[in-house]
């Protein structure tokens, strides 16, 4: 009799707020099929999106019972057929899992599985994933960034906030950040931004519009568009684009004001993402830690257990500071 070996994993049985997130001790560890790996997970990162699908009111709809979990961390156990990018005993990041990545063990497809330099640890190598490849995804491929251009990055302290940080000042942007604490505020200045502003402070808007010399932003990466698209497209430069990485409602614009600048509203899906363009994001992100400007910042760690805290915290909590992890 084949011995099945059981691990510890996050499983939602219904769509609802964070208490369907259920620790159970008997799943089976998943078995890696062909170009499939399976990873020991040492780390895995929370990100907003989760907690829209867990709710059951975002547009992709897992079929229930799922575990939760895109960016982990953690050493290679054992690989299946025909993988050849990695092999038992490598430390490894991923971008995308199979099996959901709350949990012990987790399978991921080969080509979402990339090499964690030594320089970086677990906690780290789960910060990468969603944030830096959304972050990459909304600069240069949707909003076609250059050197010179002014970027907005507004809610600059969170996960994809500080890799867009990171990865515009990489680019050669001018970086405007906004933040909710001054904590968030200096983690902005330390990532990369060159001048930070207090979302929650009356007029803010006109002290960034003041920043630009009235000229207006190239690029805004927008975190939270239900609160802020209309206000981005009054400080839009002539042909500036609003990126939309995060959503948490509906809002009324007024739609003159993109024709005022002939400006472009965009949205941001990385599951849309073609291999190409993953494979180009990959090496550029490499490029970035071998020169050592990609440096994720982990903010709070929670054990596995406390996964319902985590996505709790990420959409109650006053301001972003850094990545939210579960350590395994």
């Amino acid at each position: 009799v084949l011995y099945q070996r059981l691990m510890r994993a996050i499983r939602v049985s219904e769509f609802g707020g964070p208490a369907v997130l259920k620790l159970c001790s008997d799943v089976p560890v998943p078995v890696p099929g062909p170009r499939q790996v399976l990873i020991h997970v040492r780390a895995c990162g929370v990100n907003p999106v989760e907690t829209y699908i867990r709710s059951g009111g975002h547009g992709r709809k897992p079929t229930l019972p799922y575990t939760p979990g895109t960016d982990v961390a953690g050493v290679v156990e054992a690989v299946g057929d025909g993988v050849t990018a990695v092999k038992a005993g490598d430390r490894v990041f991923t971008t995308a899992t199979v099996s959901g990545g709350y949990a012990e063990f987790t399978v991921a497809a080969e080509d979402c599985v990339h090499w964690l330099p030594d320089a970086l640890d677990f906690p780290q190598g789960s910060a990468i994933g969603i944030p830096y490849f959304t972050a990459y995804r909304a600069l240069v491929h949707k909003a076609r960034a250059k050197a010179g251009e002014t970027v907005l990055i507004h809610g600059a302290s969170g996960g994809v906030g500080v890799a867009a940080c990171q990865l515009s000042r990489a680019l050669g942007l001018r970086v405007l950040g906004t933040a909710g604490t001054p904590e968030g505020m200096k983690l902005a200045l330390s990532n990369g931004a060159h001048l930070i502003f207090n979302h929650r402070e009356e007029g803010y808007t006109d002290k960034i519009m003041e920043a630009t010399g009235g000229a207006g932003v190239d690029i805004i990466v927008e975190m939270l568009s239900n609160v802020n698209l209309s206000k981005d497209l009054q400080m839009m430069a002539f042909g500036g684009r609003v990126t939309v990485v995060g959503a948490r409602g509906s809002i009324e614009i007024n739609p003159r004001d993109t024709m005022a600048k002939e400006s472009s509203i965009m949205g941001v899906a990385l599951f849309c993402a073609t291999q190409e363009e993953k494979k180009e994001c990959a090496a550029l992100l490499y490029a970035g830690m071998e020169a050592g400007w990609l440096r994720p910042i982990v903010g709070s760690h929670y054990p596995l257990e406390k996964a319902a805290q985590a996505h709790h915290d990420i959409i109650e909590s006053p301001g972003a500071a850094g990545k939210i992890v579960l350590t395994i």
